[in-house]
């Protein structure tokens, strides 16, 4: 493990999941345009696979490889293996500043061991609430418990900035700067290849995702049970499922939608196949936090599988709306996204309320201003797109 021979400010970028890389990307990438900072990067490896694809798809290779991922690995035991490790790799690294993304486990560690050696923590994504600590489980309580150490707050909207300031976290720490997911889909878009998705061209495509912790059992067989019902209604329509790895998704989706002509259940897409995929289908059903995000800006209606949100911007907008868990309400708001073209059009083109594409910019601007001095190129770049 390199210390390094820099005389520039070590920051250490920790990743453990794919949406982290999909949204520390940008900032890795500004981290090393600069001429100030030494970036350096941590992959904790919480979910193995989905992250080597994701890193890959950015050219990321992480500096350290801590590799903690076991197969049907339970909270605790991720935790009680995560802290030793990452804790002696920043004190190694003599990291200057830890930054991590979002409300993982992954996450939740890095600033637990930042708090414990004295190290500024840089929260990429703060302040995403629903204020019910079991919606979503664990990842609300992650980034509550995140944010009483955190010395940048790097909040993606007002709203998100006014719960921190609701917890009685002081404006001084707090940064409302856009998303990062934002970035990284609008450079990934910009290389879309006009390829064809469909498997049958006449047919309206509707990609779901779900994975979420609580979405397990009933909930989870709820929804693919209105799947289910929808592509028997509607003999139109295609499905596409690119299927989480976890049994506890696999193998019901393999169950109750498997064999289903107009259902394709595939293996997890890479981010530049998915954004893809998104640009170019009808709508989208998921219990992904960053879909709710991504798809309001490719002009997507997004129908979100949970109870609650912690990204009411889209919901505000009239660009997503939350539907449950119940068979029967997704399949109703499903179907009249189908059937009513003016519903249609309205939650389709009012866009995205999550950022411009320079988030990654004016948080690297924040923390040179905080830890360094150097080059002004990215300021500039910041300066030109306000």
């Amino acid at each position: 493990m390199s210390k390094g021979t820099s005389d520039r400010t070590r920051i250490v970028c920790i990743v453990g999941t794919r949406p982290e890389a999909i949204k520390m990307a940008p900032v890795i990438s500004a981290l090393r345009m600069s001429n100030w900072a030494e970036c350096i990067v941590i992959s904790t490896a919480q979910h193995r696979s989905l992250l080597d694809q994701t890193l890959g798809c950015f050219g990321i290779i992480p500096n350290v490889d801590l590799d903690l991922m076991t197969e049907g690995q339970k909270l605790a035991d991720l935790t009680s293996r995560m802290i030793p490790v990452l804790s002696a790799a920043i004190l190694e690294l003599r990291a200057q500043a830890v930054l991590s993304q979002g409300d993982t486990a992954t996450a939740f560690c890095a600033a637990l061991v930042a708090y414990y050696a004295k190290i500024p923590f840089g929260h990429v994504e703060a302040g995403l609430r629903t204020h019910d600590i079991q919606q979503p489980f664990p990842e609300e309580g992650f980034r509550q418990m995140a944010a009483r150490v955190t010395r940048w707050h790097f909040a993606p909207t007002e709203g998100a900035a006014t719960n921190l300031r609701n917890e009685g976290i002081a404006d001084g720490l707090i940064h409302v700067t856009g998303n990062t997911g934002i970035d990284a889909l609008m450079s990934v878009a910009a290389q879309i290849m006009n390829e064809k998705v469909a498997s049958d061209s006449g047919k309206r495509l509707v990609l779901l995702t779900a994975h979420r912790r609580e979405s397990f059992g009933k909930p989870m067989q709820n929804i693919f049970l209105a799947v289910r019902r929808l592509v028997d209604a509607y003999h139109d329509v295609q499905v596409l499922c690119p299927v989480h790895p976890n049994p506890n998704v696999k193998t019901m989706a393999q169950d109750l939608m498997g064999g289903h002509e107009q259902i394709t259940l595939c293996e997890p897409l890479d981010y530049f196949r998915f954004i893809e995929v998104m640009s170019r289908c009808y709508l989208i059903l998921t219990d992904s936090g960053g879909i709710q995000e991504e798809a309001p800006a490719l002009g997507k209606p997004v129908l979100v599988l949970r109870e609650q949100t912690e990204r009411p911007e889209a919901v505000a907008a009239g660009v997503a709306r939350v539907v449950g868990t119940g068979s029967g309400r997704i399949f109703a708001e499903a179907a009249r996204l189908l059937d009513d073209a003016t519903h249609y059009e309205s939650m389709s083109g009012a866009g995205s309320p999550y950022g411009d594409g320079y988030s990654a910019p004016r948080i690297i601007r924040i923390l040179r201003e905080s830890l360094g001095t150097g080059s002004s190129q990215l300021a500039t770049i910041v300066a030109e797109s306000e």
